[in-house]
């Protein structure tokens, strides 16, 4: 501020902060001279401060000092604790050679998904800050201000301001081009332009009409507006005309998408560090167990003995305790300062004498144990554990409070404060680990917490002024340390109790990030002092400048115990006031000439960057400077680099002294000044490929992979240290063997309190040599700290336990792998220090996730390229790849209550999914290298051989056939007499011609119509009298009927017939969305040969509006005839058709897989259906059906127009549409009309859940119970949906619905029938399997539970008269039942063939005419297209014989093969759903070999990115799959058609031709 004429402390003090953020901003070179004048100015505006022109006046600097300025900038800026020339040299050129590495697809991203609503505004906390950035709040502030919106560009997505981003409507007003490519090295944007010509001049896939949506239920309804594209491709035909199946016929498309994937897949073609050998093992080890290397450095030391540290010799005139030592210094020096703490100024002002402590003491322990607890509250008692909760500028408050404590022997607590927002509205990354600390407190029985009156004034109240619950805390009383009146002459201290109790509890976070407190008995406390006072040569009166948190660890230990214990004066920096002025500490230590300095590496690297207070420095009092963090490698860059820029202001070399700690043995080692025994110093560059193998080798100084260690000191005085392995029982290590440090003393913790356990595996480790003999009966302490020692006794830390990460046999450190991260340009893309580095499981080994800051101007191309150097960098470095890299806003990062970052709790984040990253990267392709062997396929297995096999080994050969079908199981004459329908309908219309046989609810559970036997037959004349004379048509013609679901569509059906047409059903084109639905409508009746359409007046009129018209002309469409508009005239004769043989119908559907296929239904099939149907179910004239469901296909056509006529029972017809507008009309009729029978589809099933969930008591009082259901069924073409029937079941079993009464169908193309739960049927059975046998095509029964389980139920009983064999779909030889194959299928219902326009029915013929090739090779089967198995139940069929059940897994045509496995895409859904709540649905796909993932996000658009590595995660764990591409879109756009089924092929056509408009789509590498 000295080239501004404006006296600094007139300032507000938000403000002065500010101003020296920037300063230190700036000279960090965070932020151009520009963008710093700018902000200056900005902030000086409100207070109308003129600011002198920079180059003139007197302030300016002289162009020589300018010049001196900046050269020491660029030698200081990037100092740090993670900085190293060499490991900066090491990353440059290993970019350098990876220059034409491999070419990154940049992930696609919407407009909309930027910084918004993820922006949290994160204020400081007047806490000190722990953190190694310091950047500009204005920036903060922009960007939580959401004011820089990503535009969508043509090359790739970048800030810029919103009002210069036309495309942001903050809505999805137009869809942003998908984002181009982000290429390493400079020639990014000439490749960009390359790829986006190239992608512009593509063609658009041509889209195709959609057969699939009539918006049957509110799901679907969501799906109409949202993705129209994806409707269009529901009938997938090539453009010469013919239907396209599932296969990939080649990179059709050619869109930005599918260049983006073939870009991926040239990435992968990259060999893996380690090939797959190509055969399958199926047994548990499938997965491969990281092999050790052979060429691994093995240790060749000798075994190390425990290594002891000189004799603790306690000088004579030190006091006996911290007690004593209070009241000494109290009384005779009471004068003395004791704790001096500087204010927001920098200034020295407030200060405590030790007189003035040992009354605040006296007062406080008196306070406590006779005065607290008087308003009814408990009171304190000696031993009782009490919380200290004092804010870090505030160090005064708390050593009374701490001795206070002390002298009442109660047992004090320090935690942080909690943050007063946790209350109403949880934000963890303010207040990470808050939880856990109340969950310590309230294991301690904490009851009461010490705090000051500020701190408490500070803390949100309740309504009656108390201080607040803080979530995860217990109910604490608060007793308020200020202010308090003095204690009675006569009173004294209760007297000690002994030397085993515990002093005070120091609270710690073990590796998995839960929170332990560390007790340290009275004893331990006063040999910690004693031996720090003896290691640190402390006396009385030295000055000692303490810049650490005084609560817990380093700080604690020398500022607040040590200090008093040797009646010394403590200068405690608040690291709030570091933040303005980062060389305070520098300025107490010359102000006061303190002889002690206790500091962070962090703190000496801010110093530095403090040039202008750099003159006024003087070290020359300084004769220890201990450096806290000094077991941290990368420390010693930052002790050199201050020792070079101060040795000329009086620091000597040997007061730099490297400190280990550990939060359980306490001190661990601190390199001693001033003893010529113990003044020597090592330094070691050692191989980091030896440190990853756990070993210690020396590498050659220019090595760029190498690692220079400092060394921390001897063994600490009266103590003994051994080095046990890391892994498994503490065994001792070798000399030149890496582990973990572990102390023997007097003065370490002596457990965690209340856990017993762990504290056992802690703190009383004995360890062994490896050969099993003891070391001695001494008990150590773990540190959690790798290193070895040295020669002479030094000892040598090279990383944490906490920061270890085993990958593939190989142990890396977080440190290091941070060092690396920063090595890589690291001021343009990412804040310094604000990387997070932690290993997760996934596939039994761990995988390295990078997780940093990104700055808000870095664009996504930027990041991108930067990422993929990182990636490049690691793997070069360190030989292990990154399994996740993800950038983060600034500011973001979950913080500890000292401003840096909470490891475990970003990890959970991430693990959660609820870290909501700006940008990731994922790499399985890269890293995982462990997958099981791909499965071998042997061609050269007959399959005539497969089945001696299978006669030799025993197996049962799967088959099985529903009962018999003979004549007498028919007692009408129908059977006899009628082989048409029609003559059926006649034949009751003569006998029973008032027998009701349909009724039409509408929504209100109303009878819309009514329809007997009589008035059907004659509204059938009627029909086909108008077929004839106004239609003009023939025998053999086909009619298209266009009907919403109902009774006119039955009557339609029946003109039909009785004037010898065959009838084709179509679903009406959706009111809400005719430009997609109505095309399909047009083309079945095109593929159908139609030569009319029978409709009613309502349909009419929507096939003749005007945006129908726009569509389909009116001309284009064969004769309509409107059946509401009937001639009187009569038919003259019902035909008869020659045979029954001949086509009675059309059955028209759409496969899953997009295909379009009708089948031919012969008038003896259509009977055979019926009397099966009627023969399982027991219909007969007196039941009452209930159908809710679509009636235009398959079963649910059957027995919508069909089984009523042929049985005769009174169908109660529901249109789904019904069941949208309200819910309960399904249940309501089927009580009011006391159904036995109901049929229903799991679109209703699903709705009828969704909207009835909670309304099952209203339902009951109304009156309804559906205790009258014997049979509920599912009328469905895949695998029983197990978990939604299910729920069903249970969620209207409080109406009386029997759990044994819902079950499901199974009917397919070539036979529409196949399974129905009949009345007398055995219940369904259900299964478990091994999902992994499964890909291989073996059926391995296992237990509920056991893991890799899937549960399949049974779809229902085998018809009568119905045969099924499994067969190997390949070579058509039957299947023994433990395996999967495809379901066929002899039936008398069998479907005649396809119907086709093509006229080249050869290609199918042997889907209707196929023999096996092994057993019964006589009987012809129609091929389902299904695979399934079969199973022998203990269950008796009605005949007595042991039931058969046929499972059905999926659609062979579905299957999706990758490594030689056969995968479900049900099976990988429903995993991925699994993985986030906030996934609604998902599909999967493949394309050229990549998996490609789809998920439909119920959530904001920046929870997006959660997805990506959960869905990648979960899939490699489950399904041994590695994710090519994850695509999030929103909720609705995965199509799916009437029956509930999902339509991927759709899915992939329209995400292939980028019609999506997805959300977010990632490429892993």
């Amino acid at each position: 501020m000295a080239d501004i004429n404006v006296d600094v402390s007139q300032l507000p003090e938000d403000v002065r902060r500010k101003l020296a953020e920037l300063t230190l901003e700036l000279s960090e070179g965070d932020i151009t001279q520009k963008g710093y004048d700018k902000k200056k100015s900005k902030l000086l505006a409100p207070y109308n401060i003129q600011q002198p022109p920079q180059n003139t006046g007197p302030s300016a600097p002289s162009p020589q000092t300018a010049a001196q300025r900046k050269a020491h900038r660029r030698l200081t800026r990037e100092d740090n604790r993670y900085h190293s020339e060499i490991r900066t040299e090491a990353v440059m050129q290993a970019l350098a050679m990876s220059k034409r590495g491999p070419v990154m697809p940049l992930p696609s991203k919407r407009t909309s998904v930027n910084y918004q609503g993820q922006q949290r505004h994160r204020e400081r906390q007047d806490s000190s800050s722990d953190d190694d950035s310091i950047f500009g709040e204005d920036v903060s502030r922009d960007f939580n201000r959401g004011g820089r919106f990503r535009d969508s560009g043509a090359s790739s997505s970048s800030f810029s301001d919103a009002g210069a981003s036309p495309h942001h409507q903050g809505g999805r007003g137009e869809r942003p081009h998908s984002a181009a490519y982000a290429i390493p090295g400079n020639t990014s944007r000439q490749a960009l332009a390359d790829v986006l010509q190239s992608s512009r001049h593509s063609q658009p896939i041509p889209q195709q009409p959609d057969v699939t949506n009539n918006a049957k239920s509110m799901r679907q309804a969501d799906r109409v507006g949202h993705y129209a594209p994806a409707h269009l491709s529901s009938v997938r035909m090539t453009s010469t005309g013919h239907v396209s199946g599932l296969q990939d016929d080649g990179p059709r498309h050619q869109g930005k998408v599918s260049a983006k994937i073939q870009q991926l897949l040239n990435t992968l073609k990259r060999p893996k560090r380690k090939p797959l050998k190509d055969y399958f093992v199926e047994e548990d080890d499938a997965l491969e167990a990281p092999q050790p290397d052979p060429n691994a450095p093995k240790p060749e030391g000798s075994t190390l003995t425990p290594v002891p540290g000189e004799q603790l010799v306690v000088p004579s005139g030190l006091p006996r305790n911290l007690e004593a030592a209070l009241q000494r210094y109290g009384s005779s020096t009471y004068k003395a300062n004791a704790v001096t703490v500087l204010d927001q100024n920098g200034k020295p002002s407030i200060n405590l004498t030790y007189g003035k402590l040992l009354s605040r003491t006296h007062k406080i322990a008196y306070t406590m144990l006779h005065k607290v607890g008087q308003k009814g509250e408990g009171g304190i008692k000696p031993g009782d554990r009490v919380a200290l909760v004092y804010p870090n500028n505030d160090p005064i408050s708390f050593s009374c409070g701490f001795y206070g404590c002390l002298l009442a022997g109660v047992v004090p607590v320090p935690v942080e404060v909690p943050s007063s927002r946790r209350t109403v509205v949880v934000d963890d990354s303010k207040d990470a680990g808050g939880q856990g600390i109340g969950f310590l407190l309230g294991s301690l029985n904490v009851q009461w917490a010490l705090t000051s009156e500020a701190c408490h004034k500070g803390m949100s109240k309740s309504s009656n002024g108390d201080v607040a619950n803080f979530k995860g805390w217990p109910k604490l009383s608060w007793f308020i340390t200020d202010h308090l009146s003095k204690p009675p002459k006569d009173w004294h201290p209760p007297p000690k109790q002994s030397e085993d109790c515990p002093a005070y509890v120091e609270y710690t976070q073990s590796k998995e990030g839960s929170t332990v407190g560390v007790k340290v008995t009275r004893s331990a406390m006063l040999c910690h002092c004693q031996t720090l006072t003896v290691a640190s040569n402390y006396t009385e009166g030295e000055v000692m400048v303490c810049v650490l948190d005084f609560k817990r660890d380093v700080g604690l230990w020398h500022g607040i115990l040590c200090s008093v214990f040797n009646g010394m004066h403590v200068i405690f920096i608040p690291y709030s006031l570091m933040k303005i002025d980062p060389a305070s500490w520098m300025k107490m230590i010359t102000k006061y000439k303190a002889s002690v300095g206790i500091v962070k590496s962090r703190d000496m690297h801010w110093g530095l960057l403090a040039q202008k207070d750099h003159k006024d420095v003087n070290f020359s009092s300084l004769r220890l400077l201990l450096v806290a963090d000094g077991a941290n490698p990368w420390s010693l860059t930052s002790c050199d680099a201050f020792l070079n820029a101060f040795q000329s202001k009086g620091l000597k070399s040997e007061a730099i002294c490297p400190y280990a700690s550990s939060s359980e043995a306490l001190t661990v080692s601190i390199r001693r000044p001033g003893k010529t025994s113990a003044s020597k110093t090592g330094r070691g560059i050692l191989s980091m490929q030896g440190l990853s193998h756990g070993v210690v080798r020396v590498d050659s100084e220019n090595s760029l992979t190498s690692l220079t260690l400092q060394d921390c000191g001897q063994v600490m005085p009266g103590a003994v240290m051994v080095v046990i392995k890391i892994d498994g029982p503490p065994v001792l290590c070798k000399t030149d063997e890496v582990g973990e440090l572990c102390v023997c003393s007097g003065y370490a913790g002596t457990g965690y309190w209340g856990l017993q356990g762990i504290t056992s595996n802690t703190f009383q480790v004995q360890p062994f040599h490896g050969d099993g003999r003891s070391a001695g009966d001494k008990m150590y302490v773990r540190t959690g700290l790798l290193g070895f020692l040295g020669p002479g006794g030094l000892v040598f830390v090279c990383g944490s336990k906490e920061g270890l990460m085993s990958v593939s046999g190989r142990r890396h450190n977080t440190d290091d792998i941070i060092a690396t991260v920063l090595a890589v340009e690291p001021m343009k893309f990412i804040y310094r220090g604000r990387i997070a580095v932690f290993s997760i499981p996934v596939l039994k080994d761990e995988r390295i996730v990078i997780i940093a800051e990104q700055r808000p101007d870095c664009t996504e191309e930027e990041s991108f390229q930067w990422m993929s150097r990182v990636l490049q960098a690691v793997d070069s470095i360190h030989q292990v790849g990154v399994y996740c890299l993800a950038l983060v806003p600034p500011n973001y990062l979950p913080k500890t209550p000292l401003g840096g970052i909470h490891l475990h709790e970003t990890k959970k984040k991430f693990l959660d999914g609820s870290l909501h990253p700006a940008n990731v990267l994922m790499c399985p392709h890269t890293c995982v290298t462990n997958l099981p062997k791909p499965r071998e396929h042997r061609p050269d297995v007959t399959p005539s051989a497969v089945h001696v096999g299978n006669i030799v080994q025993g197996a049962r050969m799967a088959w099985a056939q529903g009962r018999e079908l003979s004549i007498s199981d028919e007692d009408s004459d129908s059977a006899r007499k009628h082989q048409f329908l029609t003559e059926i309908l006649r034949w009751r219309s003569q006998t029973t011609p008032d027998h009701n046989l349909y009724t039409l609810l509408n929504s209100k559970v109303q009878a819309q119509l009514t329809m007997t036997c009589s008035q059907l037959h004659k509204r059938a004349e009627r029909i086909g009298s108008m077929l004839v004379e106004k239609g003009k048509l023939n025998t053999g013609d086909h009619v298209a009927l266009i009907y919403h679901p109902g009774i006119e569509l039955v009557a339609a059906f029946y003109g039909c017939l009785y004037v010898g047409c065959v009838p084709v059903t179509i679903r009406p084109p959706h009111p809400q969305n005719i430009s997609t639905t109505l095309p399909t409508v047009k083309m079945i009746v095109d593929v159908s040969k139609a030569s009319a359409i029978l409709t009613s007046s309502i349909v009419l009129k929507l096939l003749r509006l005007k945006e129908s018209t726009g569509i389909v002309e009116t001309k284009a469409w064969p004769t309509i005839l409107d059946t509401d508009d009937l001639p009187k005239k009569k038919l003259a004769a019902i035909y008869r058709a020659p045979t029954p043989e001949m086509i009675c119908y059309l059955d028209f559907s759409v496969s899953t897989t997009g295909m379009l296929a009708g089948v031919k239904m012969s008038h003896a099939a259509a009977t055979a259906l019926c009397r099966s149907i009627k023969l399982q179910c027991e219909f007969y004239p007196s039941r009452d059906v209930a159908l809710c469901l679509d009636p235009y296909c398959g079963l649910g056509f059957g027995l919508w127009c069909l089984t009523s006529i042929y049985s005769g029972h009174h169908s109660i017809l529901i249109a789904p549409s019904e069941v949208e507008t309200n819910p309960a009309v399904w249940h309501t009729a089927v009580s009011n009309y006391k159904v036995r029978d109901t049929f229903c589809s799991y679109g209703v099933m699903e709705l009828c859940t969704r909207g009835l969930g909670t309304s099952t008591t209203t339902l009951k009082a109304r009156g309804v119970n559906l205790s009258c259901v014997r049979t509920c069924c599912v009328i469905a073409e895949e695998r029983p949906r197990i978990h939604l029937t299910t729920s069903f079941t249970k969620l209207f079993a409080n109406l009386g619905l029997s759990p044994r009464a819902v079950s499901t169908s199974f009917g397919c193309r070539v036979n529409l029938g196949m399974c129905l739960q009949g009345a007398s049927c055995p219940d369904p059975t259900t299964v478990y399997v091994d999902l992994r046998a499964l890909r291989n095509d073996r059926v391995t029964l296992v237990e509920k539970g056991s893991p890799h389980s899937l549960c399949v139920m049974e779809s229902g009983k085998l018809l009568p008269g119905v045969k099924v064999v499994i067969a190997n779909p390949d070579t058509k030889g039957q299947c023994a039942d433990s395996h999967l194959g495809e379901i066929w299928v002899h039936s008398p219902h069998n479907a005649t063939g396809y119907f086709t326009i093509y006229g080249d029915e050869s290609l199918h013929a042997d889907h209707f005419d196929s023999h096996l090739a092994t057993g019964d090779a006589r009987l012809s089967y129609a091929r389902t297209g299904f695979l399934g198995f079969v199973r022998r139940t203990e269950l008796t069929q009605s005949d007595g014989e042991r039931h058969d059940a046929i499972f059905v897994v999926g659609a062979l045509d579905e299957t999706v093969m990758l490594r030689g496995m056969r995968y479900h895409p049900i099976d990988i859904e429903n995993t991925v759903s699994r993985s986030h709540r906030k996934i609604c649905e998902c599909a999967v796909f493949t394309w050229t070999n990549l998996l490609v993932v789809v998920v439909e996000l119920e959530g904001n658009e920046n929870e997006a990115l959660d997805l990506v590595p959960l869905v990648t995660n979960v899939v490699l764990e489950d399904h041994y799959l590695i994710v090519g591409v994850v695509v999030v879109v929103d909720p609705g756009i995965i199509p799916i058609n009437s029956r509930g089924e999902k339509q991927r092929m759709h899915l992939r056509d329209g995400f292939l031709a980028d019609q999506l408009d997805p959300i977010y789509v990632a490429y892993n590498m």
